[in-house]
């Protein structure tokens, strides 16, 4: 039995996923709307539109179903979540004489196939809600809703007392809260039915870039009854490539971008009678390919009945070759399937992870901006991951590194951005994230693509004029103690330079800083223009010879002699240039 199982297959797959995190959630219809300043926010209540149900067994200790109720809420631009009380009501009078409803794993007698405690498995809200049954209705109250698609509520559902094979209600789920609106949600319980399990592959996960390997899908058919169709759900990480496309499979690939994982989901309908007691395998395995830019990376693989057809996802294309079919296990491996206990729901789902010998360089980049005292200029500074492969750390949510940031002399950061954090001079905690710091830490999401990284725009004021300050942009773990990256074989582009004022010579100064005898005036000598925001015109000044402004590796260090030289050459023609104009002015006057 599928904890999360909608009425159409492709909804049903991409909810279920979603809900567990492990699936980017795709455009379906009936979506949380987007939130528009001068309306309330609009949640859509959601979970499986189907669930079959054991049938009630005579020793009177029924074998319980999981149903998850999830709740989505618009996110990116179009909303920020809810942080109020909200009411979840649910109306049980629909599966009366057929189904028993608990929460939380308080159903009576109710066990799972290893004896243990179902709980709730609820996240994604501010306070899990607290629910209690009272008749055929239930209520459920927490608080706060974070964007996006989450676990909500968790029932238990068993068959009951006197019930029979075939028996069939619904419960209806609706939401209250003030300043939000709740979009309803029905699911039927059905006693009786498939339940599709997936059995585990024995894969190999220590690889090469290049490496193939089979992946000969088996599921069996645990329940009381057949299942018209299946939907294969296939989901993995962007190291990972199955080169065939099936006709009779859609597929979609997240963006990628700086903070996205890549992944790629495959919906495959298989259509035939599934039978109770039977396994099945794919008439031809699958390739697993490990891809140049694999690292650390996950496939995920599920079975579930199929339900009433639709059309896929707008985000979803159909493939071009030929059509994925499942065929009857025979010999022994389909025999003790017939055999096996009731399974756990979480048995519609198998991963593996794979862990294949690659490395990403992560080259940190500089930039060379100019102002005049009191302008403010946007410094753009940050790192690229060179490849070949992507990072990702999935499994922990850790960050996969940091760009550490230290603000040049003569600089106070008016404006940073929302991701990096204020820190002292040492590095350590700062209480104070409003007022300018000297440092600033910058961590990454937990993966990064072959080809991403990130652009940290830095607002500066300038403070002081000082010809060629520099700060120092570095790419390194999160911990300062361990700052090596383990798959970075060229640490020695992990730290690049911020030149500020460093003038038109193209390097920047080795030797410490030195104040400028005009601090009113630009550095070309002319007076300052302001611009919109504060600043000076010339003053982003950041160069395009792949230094600076944001577009490459970091700066060459090479001294401030021949800067020091041309800056006394100008003052010294100056000077000569002013004294035969007083000459000639002194001759016309005496001839």
């Amino acid at each position: 039995m599928t904890r999360l199982s909608p009425r159409n297959a492709l909804r049903r797959a991409a909810g279920l996923l979603a809900a567990a995190g492990l699936l980017a959630v795709v455009p379906l219809a009936g979506a949380a709307a987007p939130a528009h300043a001068d309306e309330p926010p609009v949640f859509t209540l959601g979970g499986p539109a189907e669930t079959s149900l054991h049938p009630y067994r005579a020793d009177g200790r029924p074998k319980p179903s999981r149903l998850g109720i999830t709740v989505t809420a618009p996110s990116g631009e179009e909303g920020t979540g809810f942080a109020g009380r909200f009411t979840l009501t649910f109306d049980l009078s629909g599966v009366a004489g057929v189904a028993d409803v608990a929460f939380d794993g308080a159903a009576s007698g109710a066990e799972t196939s290893d004896g243990g405690a179902l709980g709730a498995g609820v996240s994604g809200v501010g306070t899990a809600p607290d629910c209690e049954v009272t008749g055929a209705k239930a209520v459920c109250v927490g608080t706060g809703v974070r964007p996006g698609t989450h676990p909500v509520a968790a029932l238990v559902v068993t068959a009951a007392a006197g019930g029979e094979r075939g028996d069939s209600g619904t419960i209806t789920v609706t939401g209250e809260a003030e300043g939000a609106a709740f979009t309803p949600f029905t699911t039927r319980v059905t006693v009786g039915g498939p339940d599709l399990v997936m059995e585990e592959l024995p894969f190999r996960t220590e690889l090469v870039p290049g490496d193939r390997q089979q992946a000969p899908i088996t599921f069996a058919n645990r329940g009381a009854g057949d299942a018209e169709g299946v939907l294969l759900t296939l989901r993995y990480t962007r190291g990972l490539d199955i080169p065939q496309r099936y006709s009779n499979c859609r597929y979609s690939e997240d963006d990628p971008g700086p903070s996205g994982v890549g992944r790629t989901t495959a919906l495959c309908t298989v259509e035939g009678a599934f039978e109770a007691g039977e396994a099945y395998t794919l008439a031809t395995p699958l390739t697993i390919e490990a891809t140049e830019r694999a690292y650390r990376d996950t496939f995920l693989y599920r079975i579930e009945e199929a339900g009433p057809p639709r059309p896929a996802p707008a985000a979803f294309e159909r493939g071009d070759g030929a059509v994925l079919r499942a065929v009857p296990v025979t010999g022994p491996q389909n025999r003790a399937a017939g055999r096996t206990a009731d399974p756990t729901p979480h048995d519609n789902q198998r991963e593996a992870d794979f862990r294949t010998e690659n490395t990403a360089d992560f080259a940190a980049y500089g930039d060379r901006v100019s102002g005049a005292r009191g302008a403010t200029v946007t410094a753009d500074v940050g790192f690229r991951n060179v490849g070949p492969a992507w990072i990702g750390h999935l499994r922990s949510g850790e960050d996969v590194a940091v760009v550490d940031f230290t603000v040049p002399r003569g600089a106070s950061v008016v404006a940073k951005p929302d991701r990096c954090r204020a820190v002292t001079a040492a590095g350590e905690y700062r209480e104070d994230q409003r007022s300018p710091a000297p440092r600033y830490l910058c961590p990454t999401s937990p993966a990064v693509q072959d080809g991403e990284g990130l652009d940290l725009p830095f607002a500066l004021r300038i403070e002081e004029v000082l010809i060629g300050a520099e700060g120092e942009v570095t790419v390194r773990a999160p911990s300062a103690r361990n700052p090596a990256l383990p798959f970075d074989p060229a640490p020695a582009n992990n730290t690049a330079r911020l030149v500020l004022n460093g003038g038109d010579d193209g390097d920047g100064p080795s030797t410490p800083p030195t104040s400028d005898p005009g601090p009113d005036a630009s550095p070309s000598g002319a007076p300052a223009t302001s611009v919109p925001g504060g600043g000076a015109a010339g003053a982003s000044g950041g160069s395009d010879s792949g230094t600076g402004s944001g577009h490459g590796g970091g700066l060459a260090s090479t001294g401030s002699d021949a800067l020091t030289v041309a800056v006394a050459a100008a003052v010294a023609l100056t000077a000569g240039l002013a004294l035969v104009a007083a000459a000639r002015r002194r001759t016309g006057r005496h001839s």
